[in-house]
């Protein structure tokens, strides 16, 4: 018998992790983290996702009532909402010239950017791309006229969507042009992220759990991507997807035995947490 890790918050990523390549959770997967909300252990769903688009696999888990369920992690760690109080606790955003910027590089080569709000995903024109993210998100898409003066306010995110090749160029001409004034990577082969500095899912776990008055320490991160690097990496317990890339497995303190299709999460949360 593994001996049991002392964990007050568990933070998941959601595609290819807790959801299977459905995009369902479980119910191997509801019932394992239903009884850790049970005992009290923050179960925090920890996604790229604007939060609307998390509420569907919040409402899945029937956690939201408690204490333990209240929280959701979006935008990369870019914002933390407070379902009970129904606000965001925590924001960062994108500073307007990098965004105005990006999207001038972008569209040089043809490409389309977009920023998000929690319910929306805004856009100069829609393409099959744009099409592509609203379906994936279960987001409203809307096109914005004056695109370049809407993006000045400042977002918590901007996505490049595309071909895989050509959003490898950009990401490259993009981290040399902004260095560490923005974090840059690619969620999916064919979605470029553009986020603030020192935010990350790792970084708002740490912030959540330094306001609930434990800190890292007793916290547990879920992952499988590159998007997931901070949160496997801070968390005390980083916990690798079998599934996961092997640059997350590496960093990670555990892989799990089965993949996102077989219960992965629910698995190792019997054997080492419940």
């Amino acid at each position: 018998m593994a001996e049991k890790l002392d964990v007050k918050l568990i933070a998941l990523d959601l595609d290819d992790t807790l959801l299977n390549d459905q995009r369902q959770i479980s119910d191997g997967n509801v019932a394992a983290l239903r009884e850790c909300a049970d005992r009290g252990i923050y179960v925090v769903l920890c996604s790229g996702r604007a939060e609307d688009a998390i509420l569907p696999f919040v409402r899945r888990l029937e956690i939201a009532g408690k204490e333990s369920g209240k929280f959701i992690i979006a935008i990369n760690g870019c914002s933390i909402f407070d379902m009970h109080k129904r606000q965001q606790v925590f924001c960062r955003k994108v500073e307007s010239d990098i965004l105005l910027r990006t999207n001038e590089i972008a569209e040089s080569y043809g490409l389309r950017s977009e920023v998000y709000t929690p319910s929306t995903i805004y856009y100069r024109e829609e393409t099959k791309w744009t099409r592509l993210d609203v379906e994936l998100c279960g987001l409203k898409g809307e096109s914005v006229k004056n695109y370049e003066e809407f993006i000045k306010q400042g977002f918590t995110k901007m996505l490049v969507p595309g071909e895989p090749e050509e959003l490898q160029k950009l990401q490259k001409i993009l981290r040399a042009e902004f260095g560490e004034r923005a974090v840059i990577f690619t969620s999916k082969p064919f979605f470029l992220e553009i986020l603030p500095p020192n935010c990350g899912k790792g970084e708002a776990v740490q912030w959540l759990s330094g306001e609930l008055g434990f800190g890292l320490e007793k916290t547990m991160g879920f992952g499988d991507s590159m998007n997931d690097e901070s949160l496997i990496r801070m968390c005390r317990y980083g916990v690798s997807m079998c599934n996961g890339l092997e640059e997350i497995k590496k960093i990670a303190d555990f892989v799990t035995d089965c993949d996102n299709n077989h219960d992965g999460v629910a698995d190792f949360l019997r054997k080492w947490v419940l």
